[in-house]
């Protein structure tokens, strides 16, 4: 609807273009951010999200690996390995034009991966929910306003959401550290 509609359109665009503006499109809204690429600054190369290469949809606890980029919700994160809730069934980062997809893989600012037991990005099926391309499940724009992931942070805030934690399990988790970021940067 906020591409067809012209109004709507320019709303978005003009939110967008704020520099005192961010958003963080988790599952569903980081499809709609991907719908939406071509109107948010710096988010032009980013894939859109399509059908897992399981062809099913996906819900457990996976690792992920945090990567350097200028999300400001994953600033001072960068290097972190933690479980993260996976609950989805087109989280594919599609490159490929042939297949829906777009986008350009060299070009996409990658915010997290998904990682096997030993670390390392992997694209391995049950490892990789989605089968993305170099385990890829997070974007972000060139400013860092702007950031799209498929796995759900917001369901593991606290230790005791996690798989396993060597950590006191009544205290918040790392993920919380998303919404303390946000909240720096507003000030």
């Amino acid at each position: 609807s906020i591409t067809f509609n012209p109004v709507l359109s320019d709303q978005f665009q003009a939110f967008f273009a704020r520099p005192d503006t961010f958003g963080l499109g988790v599952c569903n809204g980081c499809q709609m951010f991907a719908e939406l690429a071509q109107i948010i600054p710096g988010a032009e190369h980013w894939p859109r999200f399509t059908t897992n290469q399981s062809e099913r949809f996906e819900a457990r606890l996976s690792m992920v690996e945090i990567l350097e980029s200028p999300s400001l919700f994953l600033a001072g994160m960068a290097g972190t390995r933690l479980p993260i809730a996976v609950a989805h069934g087109e989280g594919f980062a599609n490159f490929d034009p042939a297949k829906a997809g777009r986008g350009n893989p060299q070009a996409v600012i990658q915010a997290m991966r998904f990682t096997d037991n030993f670390g390392a990005a992997t694209e391995i099926y049950p490892f990789n929910p989605n089968g993305s391309p170099g385990g890829l499940t997070a974007v972000t724009t060139q400013d860092g306003r702007f950031t799209a992931m498929m796995p759900h942070p917001e369901r593991v805030f606290r230790n005791i959401q996690m798989s396993w934690t060597s950590l006191d399990n009544s205290a918040h988790s790392p993920w919380l550290q998303l919404w303390h970021n946000a909240r720096k940067w507003v000030g």
